[in-house]
């Protein structure tokens, strides 16, 4: 690994200006996965619009900032309410939330943010360099089988039937087919409908997909409400037997988040249902898991934070996008004139040693805020939903127009 440029790229975030941007990022996606029905992805694409015009340095680290907090969040919700905050914290209700009903939510809590942290710092840093060199020699035959195991991994793990999954895939592909043919010149599948020549824009799509649909999932089930703790945060703090205890389990789980995120098009969540299912078999005691398990969360919570890191890996390295997520950090490269894949280590190398440190050093924060304000943030996950979902939805409609200050792409 690179230490200098490592180096020069946390003296550059620990500027004003961008240290800010960091803890703006950081504190947010922490709010706003610590929300239910509120995601990532969705903060993620509607604060896209607002980064057109920033410096592309300070808009990745703003992203990733964001990305890191909004998943460590959703374990606060699926601890003290059992409604997960984000997808990526289902097996966290599984345990967290019967330790916090026996009356140990601090703990619950410690054990959860502390795993975050160990999983959000591994494997980013070692081989993201080496992959990317690799990936200089990739062909078109190799790309297509990356694409393929990609459509594959979608189909195998989507909840239902393995041609529901085939044909989202498929559908997802079809989505970016209208506009002009980089091969002819020719127009296709515009239907002679000038507005679709420059085709679907990833924002608006995005935005559709994650935020609006989101929206109207959450306004069907307004009166859901979680059953509420009486939060304390008393053994939020890991002793270090605590660690050395759990430290095989903290190790395997962030090793499997870490690779799955790789994997395209999977996420944090299968890596998280992963690790707890292997952590659960290797257990000496299987029985406590889904009653107040500490390896359940710990196993949790360290894989779905290492996917983040996973996740980055293949988007920096060949530019395809690892989760969700990324396919928006992509856009977001792009709108600053910044072309992911094997050769941006050559072409924009402060922006790839910005976004693994802005990675480290958002987890660091995430720990910090957490352990100090988890008992303020736990409170937001009582906000009527009826005064959430219309505010969002006005920030989905503003996001869309700022695109090309056109009605199209708030249609889309």
């Amino acid at each position: 690994m690179d230490l200098g440029s490592l180096g020069t790229a946390i003296s550059q975030i620990f500027t004003p200006w961008t240290f800010f941007m960091l803890f703006v990022g950081t504190s947010l996606g922490i709010v706003v996965g610590a929300i239910p029905g509120m995601t990532g992805a969705m903060l993620i694409a509607l604060t896209l619009p607002l980064t057109f015009y920033m410096e592309p340095f300070n808009a990745i680290i703003l992203l990733i900032a964001m990305y890191v907090g909004a998943i460590s969040g959703g374990l606060i919700t699926a601890t003290l309410l059992r409604m997960p905050g984000t997808p990526a914290a289902i097996m966290t209700t599984f345990d967290g939330y019967p330790m916090a009903r026996n009356g140990n939510p601090g703990r619950a809590l410690g054990l959860g943010i502390t795993a975050s942290f160990v999983g959000g710092l591994v494997a980013l840093l070692t081989i993201t360099k080496p992959l990317s060199i690799l990936a200089t020699r990739f062909g078109p035959f190799e790309y297509f089988t990356l694409i393929m195991m990609a459509m594959v991994l979608i189909a195998s793990v989507s909840e239902g039937s393995l041609k529901k999954g085939i044909v989202a895939g498929f559908f997802g592909m079809l989505i970016s087919m209208p506009g002009v043919d980089p091969a002819s010149g020719m127009p296709r599948l515009t239907f002679d409908y000038y507005l679709l020549n420059g085709g679907l824009k990833l924002l608006p799509v995005l935005i559709g997909v994650f935020a609006v649909s989101q929206i109207i999932n959450d306004a069907l089930d307004m009166g859901k409400v979680g059953k509420k703790i009486k939060m304390s945060t008393e053994g939020i703090l890991m002793s270090a037997k605590d660690l050395k205890s759990q430290a095989v389990n903290l190790g395997r789980s962030s090793l499997i988040g870490t690779g799955v995120g790789i994997l395209p098009g999977i996420g944090a969540s299968i890596g998280s249902v992963i690790a707890y299912t292997v952590a659960k078999s290797t257990s000496k005691t299987p029985e406590k898991f889904g009653t107040g398990s500490e390896e359940g969360i710990i196993a949790s919570e360290a894989a779905n934070n290492a996917t983040v890191g996973g996740a980055l890996i293949p988007l920096i390295a060949m530019g395809i996008p690892g989760s969700v997520i990324d396919a928006i950090l992509i856009g977001a490269l792009m709108i600053h004139s910044i072309q992911p894949g094997p050769t941006l280590f050559l072409t924009n190398a402060d922006i790839v040693w910005g976004m693994i440190a802005a990675c480290l050093l958002a987890n660091i924060l995430m720990y910090i805020l957490m352990t100090t304000s988890v008992k303020y943030i736990a409170g937001l996950m009582y906000l009527p939903r009826s005064f959430v979902l219309p505010v969002v939805m006005v920030f989905c409609v503003i996001g869309s127009y700022a695109l090309n200050n056109t009605m199209f792409d708030v249609w889309v």
